[in-house]
C-alpha cells in the first residue's frame, strides 16, 4: 500500500478509519453517535412551529408549512421526529419532507424515526424505514455505521426480514464489501428465513464480479437445494466470473447449459461474452456473436456495441469501428460518452487528430458531457502528436472543473519531460504531493527518465529514494532505466549497486538491464567483466537478445579482439538469432578504428549478399576508416553511393569526411563539403567547426612560416594568429561559400568555447555577432554566464543575468546554482542570499531547489553555513519540503561535520 510522503513538521497525517474486522455478522457494543452537534444553537421556534402544525390532521395543506419547510435541516427533522406527540404524523412528515427537492435525510433522521417505531412496536413501518436507511448509504463507511446501529436494535424483537436482508446484500455488493456480505448470507441461512432466488443471485453476482467462481458455484448448488431454478441473471453472473478470470471455455459451457435448460440469454449475457472475447483478442468471434444475437432478435445495447468498437480502435481498425457506429445508429441505438471516447482515442492514434477533435465537438453539440477518460484520450494523443500546447490547455480546463486524475497528470508530466522541461513536470509533481492524486509508479518512472535524459543522475536517484519512501514500489522498468542511465553516464559502480538492489527486492534483471550493464563495462574497456556478466545472464535463464550480442561484439571489435567477436557471431547464429545490421556495423566500426578498412569492406559486401542493407552508421564507420587512412577521395565516393541509395548523411558522416580532407591539407574542398552539408539541412555541430578551425590554424601556421622563411627572421608571439583571429577567418570563409554565420552558428561556437574554458574568445565572438546585427539568444547568454561563474568573473556574470531577466528569458535552476555558488566563492554572501530569495518568488518544485542549489551547489562548495541559512529562508516562507529531502541534507551536512536542527526533521 502506498504511503503518503513525510514532510516537515507542518505535515499532519490524516486519521485512519478502522475497518470492520469481525468475521461474523457485525455486532457492536454501543450505538454510534449519529446525532450531529449543530454548529449553532438549534432554532427551537422552528421545531416547535412545525410540531404545532403537525397536530392538525390536514397539516400537508397548511400554507405556513410551505413557507417554513425550506429552512429545515436534518437536525431539525431529527428532533421533530423525536418529540412530536403522534407517531403516525411523525412518520407521514418523514415521508413528506423526503420528497421536497431542497431536502435530504441524514442518518440521524433514520435513527430518530426507527427508535420511535421500534419502541411503539410498529415493525412493518420500521422495516420499510430500515430498507430506506440502507439504500440511503452513500459509501462503505456509512453502510458500516448503519449496520452497527441496525444490529443493536435487532435485540428489541425487531429482526431482519428477507426484503431487508436482500436490500443489505445488494448494497454491500455495490461497495464491494464481499467479506461482510458473506457474513450476512451466512446469518440469513441460519436465521430460519427462507432465502429467495434474489438472495442467491445477489451473492453469486457479487462473487463472480471478483472472479470467485468456485465460491459462486457452491451457492448455485444451494439454489437447487431450495427447489429453486437458476434464471438468466444467475447464469450470466457465472459467465461474467469466468470471463473476468479469462476462462472463456467454461464461460461458453455455462452459456450452452443455460440454452439447453431453456433459459434464454439476454443482451447482458451476450454483452458479457462479447466483452470476454474482445479482452482475449478474439475480435472476429466477438463480432460474429453480435450478429448472432441480432439474428435471434436480441437487440444489442450501447454497451454491447461500445466494447467491440473500443477493441477495433485499439488495434487500429478505426474505419470498421466507424461502420459499427453507423450500424448501431441505424438500429436506433445512440452512442454514449464511452463510445465517443473510444472513437476519439482511436482516430487520434491513427493520425486523424482533426477528425477526433471534430468528434469531440459533435459530442458537445449532442448534449453529451465528455468524461475525464474522454479528455485523457485527447490529452494523450495530443501529447504524442506534438500538439502539446493544445493538450496543456485541455489540462488547465480540466483542472478548473476538478476533472483531473492521475492519468491526466502522468500524460502532461510525460509531455513536459519529452520536451526536456523537467522543471515544469516537477511543479505538477509537487501539486500531486500536496493535493493529490498521489503519484504512481508511472509518475515516478516518467520523471526519473526525464532527469536521466538531461544527464541529471543525482536527481533521478533522489526520486527513486522518494518513491521508496512513499511506499510506491519501483518496478522492472524503473531499475532498467536507471541502470542504463548510470551506465551511459559512466557511473558503473552506482549502476552495479542498483542492479544488486533490484535483485534483493525480488525483481529479476531483464534483457534491458543486463544489456545496459554489459554495454557499460564494454564502454569502459572492462570486457572480461562484461563477458562474465554475459555468461551469468545465460545461466540465470535470461536469454541474451541480439542487442546483447551486438553490445559484446561492438566492445570486442573496438578492442581489436576480432577472433572473439567472430566466435560470438557464430554463437548467436547457433542460438537461432540472425546477425542484423547493427552486428555487421559493430564489426565494421571496430575494424575501421583499428586500421582494418579492407577487411571491413569484405564484411560490408558480405552483409549485402545476405540481404542485410547497410544503414547510415555502416557507411559513416567506413567513411571514418577511409579518412583515417588518408583515403578521403574514396570516402567521398562512398558518400555519393549512400546518397544514391536514399540514405541521408548526418553531422557525424560529414564531419568525418571534412576531417579527412583537412588532414590531407585540402581545406578548400573541406569548406565545399561544409556547404554541401548545410544545403541538405544537416546542422553542423561544434566538432564540425573545430575540424575546420584546425585546418585554418594549420593554414595560418604555414603562411606565417613562409613569411618568416622569406624574410629570414624568427616569428614573435605577436605575429602568430590568435584563437579569435582564426575564428574570424572561419566566419569569413563561411560567408565566402554562401554559408554566412547565423544565430545557430554563433550558439554552437559559443557553447563549445565555453565548455573548453575559452570564455574570452566566446565574449569576443558575441561582440562580433552584435556587430553583424544578430542578437544573442538564451543559450548563448546562459553558456557565457556559467563560464564567467567558473572563472569567478561575478560582475560580468551578474550583468548577463540582469540582461537575461530584462529580456524575459527563462532562467534554469542550474543557472541560479552557478551564480549563487560563484558569489559565495567571491565572498559575496549577501548578494547570494538576495539572489536566492528572488528565485523563491518564481514557481519551482521546493525539493528540486534544495537538491540543485543547496546540495549539489553550496554543499559541494562546502558552504554549509549559507546552506542552512537559505534553508531557514525557505522554511520562513512556508516552502514545504519532503522528508526525504531533509534526510539528504542531513546526510550531506554530516560529511561536513555539520548537523541539521532536529526541528527540521519530523515524522
Amino acid at each position: 500500500m502506498r504511503k503518503p510522503l513525510k514532510t516537515s513538521s507542518s505535515f499532519h497525517f490524516r486519521t485512519l478509519i478502522s475497518q470492520l474486522g469481525s468475521p461474523h455478522f457485525p455486532k457492536f457494543s454501543s450505538k454510534p453517535n449519529f446525532l450531529p452537534t449543530p454548529l449553532e444553537d438549534p432554532p427551537l421556534n422552528l421545531v416547535s412551529k412545525i410540531c404545532k402544525i403537525l397536530c392538525d390532521p390536514r397539516w400537508e395543506k397548511n400554507p405556513q408549512l410551505k413557507s417554513l419547510s425550506p429552512r429545515l435541516k436534518p437536525h431539525h427533522v431529527s428532533e421533530i421526529l423525536q418529540i412530536h406527540n403522534n407517531t403516525d404524523s411523525a412518520l407521514r412528515f418523514f415521508y413528506w419532507v423526503s420528497k421536497q427537492h431542497f431536502y435530504k435525510h441524514d442518518m440521524s433522521c433514520f435513527i430518530s424515526l426507527l427508535d420511535r417505531l421500534v419502541r411503539d412496536c410498529q415493525f412493518a413501518h420500521a422495516d420499510h424505514v430500515r430498507i430506506l436507511m440502507i439504500k440511503a448509504c452513500q459509501n462503505e463507511g456509512e453502510l458500516k455505521q448503519a449496520m452497527s446501529y441496525l444490529n443493536e436494535i435487532t435485540g428489541s424483537g425487531f429482526g431482519f426480514t428477507l426484503y431487508s436482508f436482500n436490500t443489505l446484500l445488494i448494497q454491500l455488493g455495490k461497495f464491494d464489501m464481499i467479506g461482510v456480505a458473506q457474513d450476512v448470507y451466512t446469518k440469513i441461512l441460519s436465521s430460519g428465513i427462507r432465502p429467495s432466488l434474489l438472495t442467491f443471485n445477489t451473492m453469486i453476482n457479487l462473487l463472480c464480479k471478483k472472479g470467485k467462481v468456485q465460491e459462486a458455484e457452491l451457492i448455485l448448488s444451494k439454489i437447487f437445494q431450495y427447489d429453486l431454478c437458476p434464471d438468466v441473471f444467475t447464469y450470466t453472473s457465472l459467465i461474467l466470473g469466468h470471463c473476468r478470470n479469462g476462462n472463456l471455455k467454461p464461460a461458453f459451457r455455462v452459456f450452452d447449459r443455460m440454452v439447453k435448460e431453456g433459459c434464454d440469454p439476454n443482451s447482458v449475457t451476450y454483452s458479457t461474452l462479447i466483452n470476454g472475447l474482445c479482452s482475449d483478442g478474439r475480435l472476429e468471434e466477438a463480432l460474429d456473436m453480435m450478429k448472432e444475437m441480432i439474428e435471434k432478435g436480441i437487440e444489442p445495447t450501447v454497451y454491447t456495441y461500445t466494447v467491440p468498437i473500443t477493441s477495433l480502435c485499439e488495434v487500429g481498425r478505426v474505419n470498421e469501428a466507424i461502420e459499427l457506429v453507423c450500424s448501431m445508429r441505424k438500429r436506433g441505438c445512440n452512442p454514449n460518452v464511452q463510445t465517443y471516447t473510444a472513437l476519439i482515442s482511436g482516430l487520434a492514434r491513427a493520425g486523424k487528430l482533426e477528425v477526433a477533435i471534430g468528434l469531440y465537438h459533435k459530442m458537445l453539440k449532442n448534449g453529451m458531457f465528455p468524461s475525464t477518460v474522454t479528455y485523457n484520450a485527447l490529452v494523450n494523443e495530443l501529447c504524442a502528436g506534438v500538439r502539446f500546447g493544445v493538450a496543456l490547455n485541455i489540462f488547465y480546463w480540466m483542472e478548473g472543473h476538478s476533472m483531473l486524475n492521475v492519468q491526466t497528470y502522468n500524460e502532461i508530466i510525460k509531455g513536459f519531460c519529452l520536451m526536456g522541461d523537467v522543471k515544469k513536470a516537477m511543479i505538477l509533481f509537487n501539486k500531486m504531493l500536496k493535493a493529490g492524486p498521489f503519484p504512481t509508479v508511472v509518475t515516478y518512472n516518467t520523471l526519473i527518465n526525464g532527469y536521466l535524459k538531461l544527464g541529471n543522475l543525482n536527481n533521478a536517484l533522489r526520486l527513486l529514494d522518494m518513491m521508496k519512501e512513499s511506499g510506491c514500489d519501483p518496478d522492472e522498468w524503473t531499475y532498467s532505466k536507471l541502470i542504463s542511465g548510470f551506465c551511459k553516464g559512466g557511473k558503473l559502480d552506482f549502476a552495479s549497486t542498483l542492479f544488486h538492489e533490484m535483485v534483493k527486492r525480488g525483481i529479476s534483471p531483464n534483457q534491458v538491464s543486463y544489456t545496459a550493464m554489459i554495454n557499460g563495462y564494454s564502454a569502459e574497456g572492462r570486457l572480461d567483466v562484461a563477458l562474465s556478466l554475459f555468461e551469468k545472464m545465460e545461466e540465470s535463464g535470461c536469454y541474451p537478445s541480439i542487442e546483447t550480442y551486438n553490445t559484446i561484439v561492438s566492445g570486442l571489435s573496438k578492442d581489436n579482439r576480432f577472433s572473439e567477436a567472430e566466435k560470438l557471431c557464430n554463437k548467436l547464429v547457433e542460438k537461432g538469432l540472425l546477425p542484423n545490421v547493427i552486428t555487421y556495423t559493430s564489426l565494421i566500426d571496430g575494424l575501421c578504428r583499428n586500421g582494418g578498412t579492407n577487411l571491413a569492406f569484405t564484411i560490408f559486401h558480405e552483409m549485402e549478399k545476405r540481404n542485410c542493407s547497410p544503414n547510415l552508421y555502416t557507411y559513416t564507420s567506413l567513411i571514418y576508416g577511409l579518412c583515417l587512412e588518408g583515403k578521403a577521395d574514396d570516402a567521398e565516393r562512398l558518400l555519393e553511393e549512400m546518397e544514391r541509395k536514399g540514405i541521408v548523411p548526418d553531422e557525424v558522416t560529414f564531419t568525418s569526411l571534412i576531417d579527412g580532407f583537412v588532414m590531407q591539407g585540402n581545406l578548400d574542398h573541406a569548406f565545399l563539403l561544409f556547404r554541401r552539408m548545410v544545403n541538405v539541412s544537416c546542422i553542423p555541430n561544434y566538432r564540425t567547426y573545430s575540424v575546420l578551425l584546425k585546418g585554418l590554424e594549420k593554414e595560418c601556421k604555414l603562411l606565417t612560416e613562409n613569411v618568416v622563411a622569406q624574410h629570414v627572421y624568427s616569428c614573435s608571439s605577436d605575429e602568430r594568429y590568435t584563437d579569435f583571429e582564426v575564428l574570424c577567418l572561419l566566419l569569413t570563409r563561411l560567408s565566402e561559400i554562401g554559408c554566412g554565420p547565423t544565430v545557430d552558428t554563433y550558439t554552437t561556437l559559443v557553447r563549445g568555447l565555453c565548455r573548453e574554458g575559452k570564455s574570452r574568445e566566446a565574449e569576443q565572438l558575441i561582440e562580433n555577432m552584435r556587430e553583424r546585427g544578430l542578437c544573442p539568444n538564451q543559450d548563448i547568454y546562459n553558456s557565457i554566464l556559467v563560464a564567467h561563474c567558473k572563472n569567478l568573473a561575478v560582475d560580468y556574470a551578474l550583468n548577463i543575468f540582469n540582461l537575461m531577466v530584462t529580456r524575459g528569458f527563462e532562467l534554469h535552476l542550474s543557472t541560479y546554482k552557478a551564480l549563487i555558488c560563484a558569489l559565495c566563492r567571491a565572498s559575496l554572501l549577501g548578494e547570494a542570499q538576495t539572489l536566492f530569495e528572488s528565485m523563491l518568488q518564481k514557481e519551482w518544485n521546493n525539493d528540486e531547489i534544495v537538491w540543485t542549489v543547496l546540495v549539489d551547489g553550496l554543499l559541494k562548495e562546502r558552504q554549509s553555513d549559507l546552506c542552512l541559512k537559505l534553508l531557514h529562508v525557505m522554511e520562513s516562507r512556508n516552502c514545504i519540503l519532503n522528508f526525504h529531502t531533509y534526510s539528504i541534507l542531513a546526510r550531506e551536512l554530516s560529511k561536513l561535520d555539520k548537523s541539521i536542527g532536529t526541528h527540521h526533521i519530523s515524522s
